[in-house]
């Protein structure tokens, strides 16, 4: 790096309740898919960092599992995740739904940023559901629990309001090296990202509790030298038997479905042809052990 180049960046965390929209603003920010997206509660487990180079300035957005009542150790380990990641970064990011009362995921959330003592953001996310007066209740409610330093209504699906937020992001930047290489989008491993693309899949085509009691384990990866395919092999955990059946399907139907619509994301997140072979096994009330909570990749 230049010595006379001045650079600069800041570590920001968004947090809020479990389907508020936090990986669809991510993504939507760093202009990548970064994160898993559902329309089921809980689809994000880890903290993922995306990684936003805007000229000298580099933001590290850390995405977070959403905020909710734990019921299981996986669970524990999700809400250990949000309550670590609002230590140690420059700024908060709380995002809520356009209602105008906070709930008790949101008042716990705020006394976190409270004690963290950190610079925090409101952000009103899905904002295209409501008409726009309902905004001043939401605003004037929230501001009554805390004291924001900017409140920004937006739309993360359609983008309205991003750019003027991702604005007042680099403002929290502080002076000195960025803190990764500027071809880097995200922290995660190749891996990780690929077994997350399957877990979407299974989100996406299942209902009910299915999805949520699976786990994506790659067991292979690697990339054939003369032709730059890689191979890769997944395995599918799920909880019981009845699962299993139901994730295989109808002659092997639907985990080819689930396959099919995974190695598209993963060629175009890899740029390249992926071979994808899936497995399915199951391990009973497997969200319950810490010894495979941490096999299947789920550590602080």
């Amino acid at each position: 790096m230049n010595p006379n180049e001045k650079t600069s960046s800041a570590m920001i965390t968004i947090v809020g309740r479990p389907n508020v929209g936090k990986s669809t603003l991510t993504n939507t920010l760093a202009r990548e898919k970064i994160a898993i997206v559902s329309n089921k509660p809980q689809t994000t487990r880890n903290r993922i960092c995306a990684i936003i180079n805007r000229g000298d300035t580099q933001i590290v957005l850390i995405d977070t599992p959403g905020f909710h009542k734990a019921r299981t150790k996986l669970g524990d380990y999700m809400v250990k995740i949000v309550k670590e990641s609002v230590a140690d970064v420059d700024a908060i990011v709380l995002m809520v739904e356009p209602i105008p009362s906070a709930g008790p995921q949101e008042l716990e959330l705020i006394e976190k940023i409270k004690g963290s003592k950190c610079p925090s953001i409101l952000v009103i996310n899905k904002i295209d559901t409501v008409p726009k007066e309902e905004l001043l209740e939401v605003i004037a409610a929230y501001s009554k629990l805390h004291n924001f330093d900017a409140v920004i209504p937006i739309s993360a699906k359609n983008h309205d309001g991003t750019e003027e937020l991702i604005q007042k992001l680099e403002k929290y930047a502080v002076p000195g090296p960025k803190l990764f290489p500027e071809d880097m989008v995200t922290d995660q491993p190749e891996k990780q990202v690929c077994a997350e693309i399957v877990r979407e899949k299974l989100l996406y085509c299942l209902d009910k509790e299915i999805p949520h009691g699976t786990a994506v384990v790659v067991t292979k990866f690697s990339e054939r030298e003369e032709t730059e395919i890689i191979d890769l092999d997944v395995t599918i955990y799920c909880e019981k038997d009845s699962h299993k059946g139901i994730i295989i399907g109808k002659n092997g139907e639907m985990l080819k479905k689930i396959g099919a619509m995974a190695r598209t994301d993963i060629e175009k997140f890899m740029g390249t042809k992926v071979f994808l072979q899936t497995w399915v096994k199951v391990k009973d009330n497997w969200r319950d052990s810490e010894n495979l909570i941490r096999n299947f990749g789920y550590r602080t």
